[in-house]
């Protein structure tokens, strides 16, 4: 395998490292045409259109609106019918999540000032959530849990799941999570049409204030061009991680963490950052003996030669230096004393900290989130958390006498901006 080797003193390893990180997903004009015709017509059509969207797209013949749902009865056979290790490992992951975004709730907090006014934030959670949930080639009941549970935590009323069932086929294990996990009602649905059904609602469908869960490109789309009449969570790219690994973790093991996120689709990224030369070849060397194992190998070789990289920095310093600026999805920090370096990286959706952490652990059952910015986005954007299904509404309760002291300020003002209503509002109330 000819994963390329970089090194922060090459005169053109600025360049090299440009070209590596840049993903722009093109613009597809058919795909797009093809998105908007799907959302429009379930618009105009509702049920009706889903169905026959559903008929031709995941060949399922449903004879009307109500077999798209799935009852709480098959939900619960599901759960009730995994493995016994299954159900255990799905409920222990279910408890680590939940406990970890419950410290994330939020609460309403107001305060008086010198004047007697009232301030302060009221949080409510969102009353409907969309979730969706891919099926087909790619089913992941982790993710149910990752965004269904911090909707719960938050106090979401209703969680709305689909989930594509092409053929029929339905991935017991997604359905077992959903009936953990306290989803409301399960639409046998997928692509563009589900997002439609959940953003416009129909009359079997129930239309949601927010739509997550990812997709392929088609939902992709669909979420892109909903936002604004829901909430989404974000739009996101291939996975992506970053190891930063002082050169004493055994080189099979980050081998395999590149793996990791490589085997997800060819154009997952897997780069790793390490002052030692010496390592970073062990680490190929592993790559290339390691990789025959793996039963999505043709996935991870093309993913690891066209979007991978070994790149051998000065010192763990310049390393951390290099994450920032390629703000990862996932960062491992496989050194000694990873603490230490956490005041130097700004930008990472989610950190692994220390040799035994495997980002695995955190895309199952760690508890934080994986749901995660990808792209370069954790710059400025967060995990999908509690705080995504709670909003907050400003309070504001001014006295007598504060009516008498804003008043002034704010007729000034509104003055100056030649909005005479708004300052005679404000002044009506002095006394």
């Amino acid at each position: 395998m000819n994963i390329r080797q970089l090194s922060t003193k090459q005169t053109d390893f600025d360049v090299q490292l440009n070209q590596l990180l840049a993903f722009e997903e093109t613009a597809d004009e058919k795909l797009e045409a093809t998105v908007a015709g799907i959302l429009s017509d379930v618009r105009r059509r509702g049920d009706a259109a889903v169905l026959e969207y559903t008929r031709k797209f995941d060949r399922m013949q449903l004879a009307n609106a109500a077999e798209m749902e799935l009852s709480r009865a098959e939900l619960r056979a599901a759960f009730e019918g995994l493995l016994s290790e299954q159900r255990c490992a799905l409920e222990q992951a279910a408890q680590r999540v939940t406990d970890y975004h419950q410290k994330q709730v939020q609460a309403s907090w107001s305060y008086t000032d010198a004047d007697d006014t009232l301030l302060g934030q009221q949080v409510t959670p969102l009353d409907r959530v969309g979730l969706y949930v891919p099926g087909g080639k790619a089913a992941y009941p982790s993710s149910v849990l990752m965004n269904a549970l911090p909707a719960k935590v938050a106090g979401v009323s209703e969680l709305i799941m689909v989930v594509p069932t092409p053929d029929g086929v339905k991935n017991q294990l997604v359905l077992a999570a959903a009936y953990l996990a306290g989803v409301d009602r399960v639409f046998t649905i997928g692509g563009a049409q589900a997002v439609a059904a959940l953003a416009y609602g129909t009359a079997t469908i129930p239309k949601v204030d927010k739509i997550v869960g990812p997709g392929n490109a088609y939902v992709a789309a669909a979420k892109r061009r909903v936002f604004g009449v829901v909430g989404i969570d974000m739009i996101a790219g291939p996975s992506e991680i970053l190891v930063i690994c002082d050169g004493q973790t055994d080189p099979d093991w980050i081998a395999m963490d590149l793996f990791s996120q490589a085997e997800h689709d060819e154009l997952a990224q897997a780069i790793l950052l390490s002052p030692d030369a010496k390592f970073i070849e062990a680490v190929a060397q592993s790559a290339d003996r390691l990789l025959e194992q793996m039963p999505r190998r043709e996935i991870i070789k093309i993913a690891l030669e066209n979007r991978g990289a070994l790149i051998h920095v000065a010192d763990l310093d310049e390393a951390c230096t290099i994450s920032n600026r390629i703000a990862p999805e996932h960062l491992e920090l496989s050194v000694a004393d990873p603490q230490s370096y956490l005041p130097k990286l700004k930008h990472a959706g989610a950190i692994f900290m220390g040799r035994y952490t495997s980002e695995a652990l955190g895309d199952y059952c760690a508890g934080p989130n994986h749901v995660l910015p990808t792209s370069g986005t954790a710059r400025f954007s967060s995990p999908l958390g509690v705080y995504d299904f709670q909003k907050r509404s400003s309070l504001i309760q001014v006295s007598a006498k504060g009516a008498n002291k804003l008043g002034d300020i704010a007729s000034i003002l509104a003055f100056g901006e030649g909005l005479q209503a708004h300052a005679q509002s404000a002044l009506f109330r002095k006394n």
